[in-house]
Parts: C-alpha cells; sequence; structure tokens
C-alpha cells in the first residue's frame, strides 16, 4: 500500500511538472541568417546552406531558418554586423573589415603574406581571438570565425607579372588592411564591397580587383576580365580576409538549452576549421571557370614574390603602431597571430 502511495504521489508530481517539462523539451525557433553573398554563390550554396541544415537535422527539426541571402532583408553590408547585434535578424555572415577600424585587432589576419592555408589560418584566428581578443566582437554571440583561401589579381588589361606592373591601375581591394596592400604596391586603390565588383568593372570605375579563385563566378569576374595572376602553391598569400558569423545575444540565451547545444556543436574552432577549408576547397571550380574561357592565368616567379613581400613589408609596422596607439601591444598581437598559424599548421 504504501509504495503504491508512493507511486501515486510520484506520478501526480510528474504529471503537474509534465507540461512545463514538456514545453521546454519541445520549444522550437525560427531563426532568420543574413548575409550578402548571392545565391548562386559557392559560400552560400557549399558553407552556409549545409551549416544551416545541419543544425536543422540536429535539433530534430526544432531550430528552423528563414535564408537571406544578397541582403534580400534590406539595408547593406556594412550594416550586417549591427543587424546581429541589434536584433534585427538573428545570425549574420559578413567582413570585419567592411566596417574600417572597428574590428582591428583581427586585422592582423589581414596582413600582406600572412597566411598560406584557410583551415589552419581559421583555427589560429579563432583561438586568437578567444585568448587575446576575447571582448572584440563582444556585442555579438560568436559561433565561426574563419578566412578565405589566398588572395590575387584579377585585371581587365593588363597581366601583373611584377609590383612594377601594378603602377597607376584602380583596383579593388575589400579591407583597410587590403587597400593599404595596394596602395604600398604602387595601385590606386579602391574600398567597396563585394557585391560592387561586376559593375564597377563593366564601367571602367576600377581596372581589377583582389579576390580569392572562390568567388569569381559569383561575380563574373572570370567573364569581366581576361587576366589573373596568382601566387606559388608554397609561397604565403597575398592577402585573405576574415569572416564573422554571429548571432544575436539575447535570441541565442532565449534559446531552451539543448537548443544552445546544438547551436553550441555548431560552432567554435571546428565550425571555423571547416568554413575555411570548404572556402578554399572552392577555388578549384573557380579557377577553372577562367580556364574554360581561355584568360590568361600567370604564376608570380620566386624571386617577384620577394618583392612583393618587401614593398608591402612596413604595412605591418603600420598596425603594430595603430595597435599601440590603441591601448593594445601590437607587437605581441602580431606575434601571437603568427605564432598560432605556424601551430595549425598547413592542415
Amino acid at each position: 500500500m504504501f509504495q503504491r502511495r508512493t507511486l501515486l504521489k510520484t506520478g501526480a508530481a510528474v504529471a503537474m511538472g509534465a507540461p512545463a517539462l514538456s514545453g521546454l523539451a519541445q520549444q522550437s525557433v525560427t531563426l532568420k541568417f543574413h548575409t550578402f553573398m548571392a545565391p548562386q554563390s559557392s559560400v552560400w550554396l557549399s558553407m552556409h546552406k549545409p551549416w544551416m541544415e545541419k543544425v536543422e537535422k540536429e535539433s530534430g527539426g526544432r531550430i528552423k531558418f528563414e535564408a537571406y541571402p544578397a541582403m534580400q532583408l534590406g539595408g547593406t553590408p556594412v550594416q550586417l554586423y549591427d543587424q546581429a547585434k541589434d536584433g534585427v535578424v538573428d545570425i549574420i555572415w559578413t567582413l570585419p573589415g567592411n566596417t574600417a577600424g572597428r574590428f582591428p585587432r583581427v586585422e592582423v589576419f589581414e596582413l600582406p603574406f600572412m597566411m598560406n592555408n584557410a583551415e589552419a589560418t581559421s583555427k589560429a584566428y579563432w583561438e586568437y581571438v578567444q585568448t587575446v581578443a576575447p571582448d572584440e566582437f563582444k556585442d555579438t554571440h560568436v559561433l565561426a570565425l574563419h578566412v578565405h583561401g589566398p588572395g590575387m589579381f584579377h585585371t581587365v588589361d593588363k597581366q601583373i607579372k611584377t609590383a612594377a606592373d601594378l603602377k597607376g591601375l584602380k583596383l579593388r581591394g575589400p579591407t583597410r588592411q587590403s587597400t593599404k596592400l595596394l596602395a604600398s604596391l604602387g595601385a590606386t586603390p579602391v574600398g567597396m564591397p563585394l557585391p560592387g565588383i561586376p559593375d564597377a568593372l563593366s564601367k571602367g570605375t576600377i581596372n581589377g580587383c583582389i579576390i580569392p579563385w572562390e568567388v569569381v563566378p559569383a561575380v563574373k569576374v572570370h567573364e569581366l576580365t581576361k587576366f589573373h595572376s596568382e601566387f606559388p602553391a608554397n609561397s604565403t598569400a597575398l592577402y585573405t580576409t576574415t569572416f564573422v558569423m554571429a548571432m544575436n545575444k539575447a535570441k541565442y540565451e532565449s534559446m531552451a538549452p539543448d537548443l544552445k547545444k546544438v547551436i553550441d556543436n555548431n560552432s567554435g574552432m571546428a565550425a571555423s576549421a571547416w568554413l575555411g577549408k570548404v572556402q578554399q576547397s572552392s577555388d578549384v571550380p573557380g579557377r577553372k571557370t577562367a580556364v574554360d574561357r581561355g584568360n590568361s592565368i600567370y604564376t608570380i616567379a620566386p624571386n617577384d614574390v620577394q618583392d612583393f613581400v618587401k614593398r608591402s613589408s612596413q604595412i605591418d609596422d603600420e598596425w603594430v603602431a595603430d595597435m599601440n596607439k590603441r591601448g593594445f601591444d601590437g607587437a605581441k598581437l602580431l606575434d601571437t597571430a603568427k605564432a598560432l598559424i605556424a601551430k595549425h599548421g598547413k592542415a
């Protein structure tokens, strides 16, 4: 009898608590994902969509996404980070460098000839932010940090073989450090977000651009330019760009613990490394679009690579000085980034 009463009492308690427990367990959420990348781009098709699909699957369908490429929810690429910060959208993917100088410490990875492998450098970027710049993106909940594969020259009328060939050319650069790089090499830098490239090339506003191979088809650069100049595979890259995938803090905190865990399981160093690896792997089909059109692709000679490195070397010093003025130890940050890239190696 005692056992039966105990079971009845326990059963009643469970029943009384069941609605709350059931509500928590079954809570679902729809997240708005917003970016500037075009719906036909490799970044959207091979990175963003698979990431969202994986999260949806692992949540048992309780996390759903409304996916908006190409700034479909309005605003400009420059405003994306603040859209996540302010809760206009839930998750964004963007370039910190779209807002020049706002995230200065992560620019270290955009300095000339820093990286040679996107997967390894993405791991280094994640660890760097966690250890020496944890408040860089303090206004959002950061999901992943990564870089793209080696950046290179794409020009309309002139093959770039040496640094001297850049003199007088108007070239688009994506970030503050990349435009400084172009200026140091004698070009006239033009800063603009990626979606502006096709129009600028068509109108002759620019003579070329620096982007990695993977994004070439999305902005029709293989059709709008005839010449491409890449650096040897065993060389460090001319430049790379940092990216951030970030979530609105309040939205993340409002999620059920088990759904937060799904997000957490698809965030961090592993997610960052995966995004970097997938993005660089898309360089191969991107390059093929230029080959298939019969465009001229030139690999810069080792001696000329050293000249590029030498001419742009003062940009590191300028960045260190800028960090020192902002109250950071610039030399330590630069050394830390280099050490982390070396640590994670050519993964």
